[in-house]
């Protein structure tokens, strides 16, 4: 079995993760900055964490964290990142330190110990809007909606033309087109790791996550994902706010099924790959605030929908797994209304300070939602 190290493992995605690991019989060990966003002023190691992964308290962008947490490890799965599309059009060095600087001093300290096997994570983001059909039923790759047009509230993806175009699956091969600052964290981050995987050796793959939720998601953090945001807001008895008229369609992957598709990419031989890990499903924002509202019992709280857009945004995308199926095994297995049960059941009893309002105004107030 081998040694594992996972950055931001005491996160949400790198905790499942790092459980997931331990079941399987590898060793891991965490790096997590514990960053006040995620856990708190207090910053103390979520009590989720697996007591038999070794953590170390440190920051990736530190050379000598990295170095440290790289000792006598086979395996790196790299997830440490600044989070969130709304607030990387703002905070704009801060994430590119987190997110790209930090690959960078990661990758130095990986060139120096090399390890068997690198995977880090992506985002859907990179895509910008999804694949789309015409009217013809031919491909089209479309490109981001002016300013003029969601103005004007013609939400919908259209053609040269101004006839809509109609969402389809998304797959790897979609070039990017990135449309937020967090999008172009990822695709450097992707790019940066096979990069140097292929140049020193190093055995890499990408996962393009879609939209992960499932418990020990962030409930505080204002620009996490829209499903942990929506409990806040519910918890705190107001209704989830969406942006736009609620029918852009999104993919929604559980936790579980993406640490599963952590531990396929790590295990792995295949190399210099990106895949995407979602669901292959798609489904309107409006509809997932009525079905949180539903399992969480509180159903009067209807979404609220603003009729506003928030620069960075994107209309739909959802994935086409069918690569990931193939060559990594991987086949998501929680049915989404069974992961909305157990979000809700983590919820529970749960004290979430509802920053969404707050968020909200700070981007209005620097321009970015009209």
């Amino acid at each position: 079995m081998a040694r594992v190290l996972i950055t931001g493992g005491a996160g949400f995605i790198g905790s499942h993760a790092a459980d997931l690991l331990l079941e399987a019989g590898h060793q891991v060990r965490v790096l997590d900055n514990l960053t006040a966003q995620v856990h708190g002023t207090a910053r103390q190691p979520p009590d989720y964490l697996n007591s038999e992964a070794q953590l170390i308290v440190g920051d990736v962008t530190d050379p000598a964290a990295a170095d440290r947490a790289l000792g006598d490890v086979d395996m790196v799965l790299h997830l440490a990142s600044a989070v969130g599309v709304g607030q990387s059009m703002y905070d704009i060095a801060s994430y590119v330190q987190t997110n790209e600087v930090g690959t960078a001093i990661l990758l130095e300290a990986l060139v120096k110990r090399r390890v068997d096997r690198l995977v880090v994570a992506s985002s859907m983001s990179i895509y910008g809007e999804g694949l789309c059909h015409d009217a013809s039923m031919t491909l089209v790759f479309p490109g981001e909606r002016t300013a003029r047009q969601l103005r004007a509230g013609r939400w919908e993806l259209e053609d040269a033309d101004g006839e809509p175009l109609t969402p389809v699956p998304t797959s790897e091969a979609k070039q990017p087109s990135l449309s937020s600052v967090y999008a172009l964290n990822k695709y450097a981050q992707e790019r940066l790791c096979l990069m140097i995987g292929k140049a020193y050796g190093i055995s890499t793959a990408a996962l393009r996550f879609f939209n992960v939720y499932g418990p020990r998601q962030a409930l505080s953090n204002p620009y996490t994902g829209v499903l942990a945001i929506f409990a806040a807001r519910l918890l705190n008895g107001r209704t989830p706010m969406v942006f736009e008229d609620g029918q852009q369609r999104r993919d929604f992957v559980h936790v579980h099924d993406v640490a599963q598709a952590c531990r396929l990419a790590l295990e792995s031989r295949i190399d210099g790959e990106v895949f995407n890990v979602g669901s292959g499903q798609s489904r309107s924002i409006e509809s997932v605030g009525h079905d949180l509202a539903q399992v969480m019992g509180r159903s009067e709280l209807k979404p609220q929908i603003t009729g506003k857009f928030r620069a960075g945004d994107i209309r739909h995308c959802f994935a086409d797994i069918e690569k990931s199926h193939r060559l990594l095994g991987f086949s998501p297995k929680v049915e989404f209304n069974r992961g909305l049960e157990e979000l809700a059941d983590y919820l529970a009893g749960q004290i979430v300070d509802d920053q969404v309002e707050k968020a909200t105004e700070e981007l209005a107030r620097r321009g970015l939602v009209a």
